[in-house]
C-alpha cells in the first residue's frame, strides 16, 4: 500500500536513491552529498509517496504558501511510474499551498506528462546559471 505524506525532512541517502530509481538522477547532482542535503535543507514543502516505508516518489518545493510554489524536484521510481503517484504529489503539494500558483520546469523526458495531467505550459521562463552571464 503506498502512503502519503508531507514530511519535514528526508535523508540524502534516501533523495539520492529516489533520483536514481526514476529518470530524474541524470539531471541533478547525485554524486554531491553535501549539495543534495543543501537541496533538502532549504526545501520547505517535501510531499512524499512510500510503499511499506521505502521512498518510492517525491515532490520537492519551495514556497512561500501565499503566491509561488516552485516544485523544483518531481522524482517516481521508474517501477512505479503510471500508477498516478506524480499526480497524487503535486496534488497533494497544491494542497498545502492552496493560494499559490504552482510552478514547475519539466525534464526534457516528461515534457508530455504535464499536459496530459491538466497543466498549463508557460512560454515566458529564463533561467540564469552564472552571475557572469548577465549584460
Amino acid at each position: 500500500m503506498i502512503t502519503y505524506q508531507i514530511e519535514e525532512s528526508i535523508t540524502a541517502a534516501e533523495f539520492i536513491e529516489v533520483l536514481n530509481a526514476s529518470t530524474l538522477a541524470e539531471r541533478r547532482p547525485i554524486n554531491d552529498p553535501e549539495r543534495i542535503a543543501q537541496m533538502l535543507q532549504h526545501a520547505n514543502l517535501i510531499a512524499t509517496a512510500r510503499d511499506q516505508g521505502k521512498l518510492i516518489g517525491i515532490a520537492r518545493s519551495l514556497t512561500d504558501f501565499g503566491f509561488c510554489t516552485y516544485l523544483s524536484d518531481l522524482a517516481v521510481d521508474e517501477r512505479y511510474q503510471k500508477m498516478g503517484i506524480g499526480k497524487a504529489l503535486i496534488r497533494l503539494t497544491k494542497n498545502h499551498s492552496p493560494q499559490a500558483k504552482l510552478i514547475l520546469l519539466a525534464a526534457p523526458k516528461a515534457i508530455d506528462y504535464y499536459p496530459k495531467i491538466g497543466m498549463a505550459q508557460w512560454e515566458y521562463c529564463y533561467t540564469l546559471e552564472q552571475v557572469d552571464y548577465l549584460r
